[in-house]
């Protein structure tokens, strides 16, 4: 049987540092290639940033996953500054900027359990979506600034806005929950 430790321990660590090396991993060699291959494709049409916002979701999956399997404080934001520190260590796109990102996106993330321990525990779809929410503000606001994104015309910055919330929604809210439904049913974790 599995056991989600809602105390930081040795075990509680390794699983928090897997899920962030994983997902590091398959951040810079999966969903990186996808989004640049979309986003040349494209370049031609002018809606390329776009394509900024199409796969945002999907950079944020390692904080509620560290969430569901250490359900304590600080997991997410943890969980998801490890996996920004592995996709930049090997060969991120974005360079120490990833780090920065990360943080924010982890904590963000954060917010729809915070502060209590219950709401990490129950990992409800509501704390999930929520913490999608957040996250994508944490995600879209610095780079709107970082990577000049007020430039664009009004219509393109709201598009933009509306598909990175979609995409947050659907991969680190929907996607993540029914990947955890998956680890209920197969493991029947207990809580300790």
């Amino acid at each position: 049987m599995f056991t989600r430790s809602s105390k930081w321990n040795v075990k509680s660590i390794i699983l928090v540092a897997l899920i962030g090396i994983i997902m590091g991993v398959i951040y810079t060699y999966g969903f990186n290639n996808v989004y640049n291959l979309v986003k040349l494709s494209f370049l031609p049409t002018g809606y390329a940033p776009v394509v900024d916002n199409i796969f945002t979701g999907l950079w944020y999956m390692a904080a509620p996953l560290a969430m569901y399997f250490v359900p304590t404080k600080g997991a997410g934001t943890i969980g998801e500054l490890l996996a920004a520190t592995v996709e930049m260590a090997i060969g991120g796109q974005w360079g120490a900027l990833t780090i920065f990102e990360g943080l924010i996106q982890g904590a963000m993330n954060e917010i729809g359990f915070f502060p209590k321990k219950e709401r990490y525990e129950r990992f409800s779809w509501k704390s999930v979506l929520t913490g999608a929410f957040f996250a994508n503000l944490g995600g879209f606001i610095p780079s709107y600034f970082l990577f000049g994104w007020s430039h664009y015309q009004i219509n393109v910055q709201i598009l933009m806005f509306i598909v990175s919330m979609i995409s947050s929604l659907v991969f680190d809210g929907v996607l993540v929950k029914l990947i955890t439904n998956l680890f209920d049913k197969a493991l029947k974790p207990r809580l300790a």
